[in-house]
């Protein structure tokens, strides 16, 4: 027997017969500077003494329950001098963590409503779910692990299945804006909350040793970054390998089933992208795994539950992603499947017979599971918005992180920027990428007030709204010059994403005939004449512009990655945001043939994608020093002012009204993302 289940054993046979409280028990083998759930490592401990002795909790002989006060021997003894173990003393080491209180809702109607829909799709999943078999009655269902205010994410179950470690950023920012994020541990089936890091971090990515006992994880935080290793029960963090690790899909790891090694992504020998490598845990010397050149990243690799497989993500370009299973020196890969969207991080399913990964799709992220007989891949209903997946090793246990967010379009008066904001189009659903007409009788937008992303479209005053797209997911919509047209972006479960243009007298949406796969953020010339967009068919993204009745596209700029292309109101610059670079803003002048972009003299830098609007006098946008803050930069003078700050964080879209008066934006009224649990996963 272990140490606490024999100490409880002595504790219950000294009081044979008599009632041994919760509270006695816990002072007895838990000294009071010990960090521990008790409540988990008590019923542990039970049932431990129990198993020693053939005992059982539903038809006892000799340990007796006493409901929600203690435990009593009840079995025959000869009293005998008891033996008593010394225990060593575990040092403070941890912070114990208080629950915070509910969040607030701003809408309990749709909140009740949300929770309806996942109970109705809990109980319709358990029934239709397809490889639920015949007499099976343990019920297939996601439940909540962790509800705080904030964003819990990236969550990793403990080899045993007893707990989870995730990231949660305390519903806090730091001061350039990101979340804060730290470390903690939970058990499950408790409410204590174990925190180990105190060094808020743009990004935290976890992973268990093998034995429990340790967590190594990927700090994304300036000069910090780097993988980490710190105690499971707490204790200082030792910082294993600095990285060059830049953001969040960069940063999964995984650590080998025989404890040797950590695998990682980073950049090598000065190639762009990043490679996989893995790290020896003992000697810290880290070597490459072998590198395709025709991926232009490589990550995400996972050490399979068996130990003998690695599974491999390649970016071939940005809308092409693959997915490979190798040995664990990255040899003898093999393709299982291919996407076209984001993903995040790979998981290994029961029996090593799948992979599970999650994607961003135009309605929402999703965990898709990829079967490795048949390489098919099939979504997982249960998983909504899910994302960051773990599972246990016996792979019965998913846990993933569930996004929620409520976007609302706003208005500011620019003439009166003290005024309070007015809110556009009320809807408890989300709404995105508002745009005033150029003749400012409408405003289009996205949201998902129908079920899926659509467009829509309303006079000023909110009244006369109308839905322009339907079926298929939609949006980003822009105006034509004369107000009469709208181009908005559709994509299909494939991947494609296709140019349609409507006119609002008969709403009958119409493709653009282009030849590309995936053509994003479609924007009218000032003209009329053409239609500028995104593409992704190369390691690098192209902004090209087609005639807006169709016809051969044009190439206009080349760059690694590539933000909404937008003309001045004079149709002689082109304006357009690399995300990646220090670069906030590039500008190619487009009256003089073969001229190179330029970055936009002395503008700071832009906090996110789609966060700014160019006007006839200069670029409104959200500044990355203070992303709560909206600033203007003016073309005259080439500086830059502020012009109000808003309550919440701003999400995609802005636009300025015809007459310059007034601004629309989305703010993200509500943010957060909590950890579910899935128990009897197959």
């Amino acid at each position: 027997m272990q140490t606490q289940p024999f100490q409880l054993l002595i504790l219950l046979l000294e009081n044979a017969g008599e009632l041994v409280t919760r509270e006695e028990i816990c002072r007895q083998l838990w000294p009071a500077d010990t960090f521990v759930d008790f409540e988990h490592s008590l019923a542990a401990a039970v049932n431990k003494a129990r198993e020693a002795l053939g005992d059982s909790a539903d038809h006892h002989r000799y340990i007796e329950t006493i409901p929600k006060r203690g435990y009593r021997f009840i079995g025959k003894i000869k009293p005998e001098p008891p033996v008593v173990i010394a225990v060593p003393h575990t040092k403070k080491s941890a912070e114990l963590v208080p629950i915070p209180a509910p969040r607030a809702s701003t809408n309990q109607i749709w909140l009740l409503a949300l929770l309806t829909a996942a109970v109705v799709l809990a109980i319709a999943v358990f029934f239709f779910w397809p490889s639920r078999k015949p007499g099976n009655s343990q019920p297939i269902m996601a439940v909540p692990f962790t509800s705080y205010r904030g964003l819990e994410t990236a969550p990793s179950i403990s080899p045993d299945g007893s707990r989870i470690a995730l990231s949660w950023d305390g519903a806090t920012v730091q001061p350039s804006g990101a979340p804060a994020y730290d470390l903690y541990v939970k058990v499950i089936g408790s409410e204590t909350l174990l925190r180990l890091t105190n060094r808020p971090s743009d990004w935290i990515s976890s992973v268990w040793s093998p034995d429990g006992t340790q967590i190594a994880f990927m700090r994304v935080a300036g000069p910090d970054t780097g993988i980490y290793l710190i105690p499971a029960l707490g204790g200082p963090e030792r910082k294993l390998l600095a990285t060059q690790t830049p953001y969040s899909l960069a940063a999964p790891i995984s650590w080998s089933p025989d404890g040797k090694w950590i695998a990682y992504s980073d950049t090598a020998n000065g190639r762009p992208g990043n490679t996989n490598f893995l790290l020896n845990v003992e000697t810290l010397e880290a070597h490459e795994l072998p590198h395709d050149s025709t991926c232009i990243h490589e990550g995400a690799p996972t050490f399979s539950h068996s130990g003998k497989q690695l599974a491999l993500l390649c970016v071939h370009t940005t809308d092409n992603f693959e997915f490979f299973v190798a040995d664990t020196e990255g040899n003898s890969k093999r393709s299982v499947a291919t996407t076209h969207e984001f993903p995040t991080n790979i998981v290994w399913g029961a029996g090593d017979q799948s992979l599970i990964i999650s994607r961003f799709l135009a309605e929402g992220p999703e965990l898709d599971k990829i079967r490795m007989a048949d390489k098919s891949l099939e979504r997982i209903p249960i998983a909504v918005n899910g994302l960051w997946a773990s599972t246990s090793p016996d792979g019965k246990k998913l846990a993933f992180s569930s996004l929620l967010v409520q976007s609302n379009i706003w208005r500011r008066d620019l003439l009166r920027p003290d005024a309070p904001p007015v809110q556009m189009y009320p809807s408890t659903m989300q709404q995105n990428e508002a745009q005033y007409s150029p003749d400012g009788h409408h405003v289009a937008f996205d949201s998902t007030r129908s079920g899926l992303w659509s467009v829509w479209m309303a006079d000023l005053d909110g009244s006369n709204l109308v839905q322009i797209s339907h079926e298929r997911t939609a949006g980003f919509p822009r105006w034509s010059p004369d107000s009469q047209k709208i181009v908005f972006q559709v994509e299909d479960r494939d991947g494609s994403v296709s140019v349609y243009i409507t006119n609002i007298s008969d709403r009958v949406p119409r493709r653009l005939p282009i030849p590309f796969h995936r053509a994003t953020f479609p924007e009218w010339s000032r003209d009329g004449k053409w239609i500028y967009f995104r593409t992704f068919e190369s390691s690098r993204q192209q902004i090209y512009r087609s005639p807006a009745q169709g016809g051969e596209p044009t190439l206009i700029a080349t760059a690694d990655t590539i933000d909404q292309p937008v003309e001045s109101s004079d149709g002689k610059t082109l304006y357009f945001r690399p995300t990646s670079g220090n670069i906030p803003l590039y500008m190619l002048a487009l009256d003089r043939p073969g001229a190179a972009p330029q970055p936009v003299p002395n503008m700071p830098g832009i906090y996110s994608n789609q966060q700014w609007t160019v006007g006839p006098a200069g670029i409104y946008f959200t500044s990355q020093s203070a992303p709560r803050t909206v600033c203007f930069y003016d073309f005259a003078t080439r500086k830059t002012r502020e012009v109000f700050k808003a309550d919440h964080d701003f999400s995609d879209g802005m636009s300025v009204s015809p007459d310059g008066g007034y601004l629309l934006y989305t703010q993200m009224d509500e943010s957060n993302s909590d950890i579910m649990l899935v128990n009897n996963f197959r």
